[in-house]
């Protein structure tokens, strides 16, 4: 009885913590479409993943061939292009930062993203690399509206231009104040706000092939296996019907 009660207990402060990390935030979420079909965003997500976060954080159940061969890349490409740590093609993608070093940094070590989709979901990451905007009290200059007091630096911030928090004025009950609107850029960056948002989808449409790579073969084989339930089940019926058409 005891050990049961363990169990559930250890089960419990399991899932609670679980469900702690991946709460809804107090920000609306974006739709992310999301398109697994779509190889060219994907290989344009998997460019700026190498480019701009495996700096700090790995993807150490995401092999590099694995990702050549299901984003349609050639492997001499793929190496030449996407691969800046000197391992391996068959290699697990990991980055050279030590974890203490990280964590002296940061505060704490940048974590793995190969499954970060499925415990944020697609639209939380989407809403969230858009997000970011100038916060002078911050360590880095910047904060999040997804991930308040986030502890990385705005990586993509050559692409975005500066983000500042804008606000408008309007009247209410009599009195002139500010309401927010939004995050807005300044222009200084290398992509239009449109551009922006389109490169974002790629990244993230990267991370939700990079949580579950089988997604779409367990979606093929699923429609498999309907078919064969739908003629197993008439199989079945009309040999019922056989096996009792004599029985009143």
């Amino acid at each position: 009885m005891k050990q049961f009660l363990k169990t559930t207990l250890l089960v419990a402060a399991t899932l609670w913590s679980v469900a702690s990390f991946a709460a809804d935030p107090t920000v609306p979420l974006d739709e992310a479409k999301v398109d697994l079909h779509n190889k060219a965003s994907l290989q344009r997500g998997a460019q700026l993943f190498m480019n701009y976060c495996l700096g700090c954080h790995s993807m150490e159940y995401q092999r590099y061939n694995r990702t050549f061969e299901d984003l349609g890349i050639p492997e001499e490409i793929g190496m030449e292009n996407l691969q800046f740590t000197g391992e391996k093609v068959g290699d697990l993608i990991t980055n050279a930062m030590p974890a203490e070093s990280a964590g002296n940094w940061f505060g704490t070590a940048a974590p793995d993203l190969t499954l970060v989709s499925r415990v944020r979901g697609a639209d939380w990451i989407y809403t969230y690399l858009r997000s970011f905007y100038v916060d002078e009290s911050r360590p880095f200059g910047v904060n999040n509206a997804v991930f308040p007091n986030v502890g990385m630096p705005h990586v993509l911030e050559e692409l975005q231009g500066i983000p500042r928090k804008t606000y408008e004025e309007q009247m209410v009950d009599g009195e002139m104040t500010e309401r927010y609107v939004g995050i807005k850029t300044d222009g200084s960056g290398m992509l239009s706000p449109s551009e922006y948002d389109q490169a974002m989808l790629d990244l993230t449409n990267f991370l939700v092939y990079t949580g579950e790579p089988m997604l779409l073969e367990q979606r093929r084989m699923g429609w498999y296996v309907f078919g064969f339930l739908f003629v197993f089940t008439l199989f079945a019926w009309f040999l019922k019907r056989e096996f009792f058409k004599d029985v009143k």
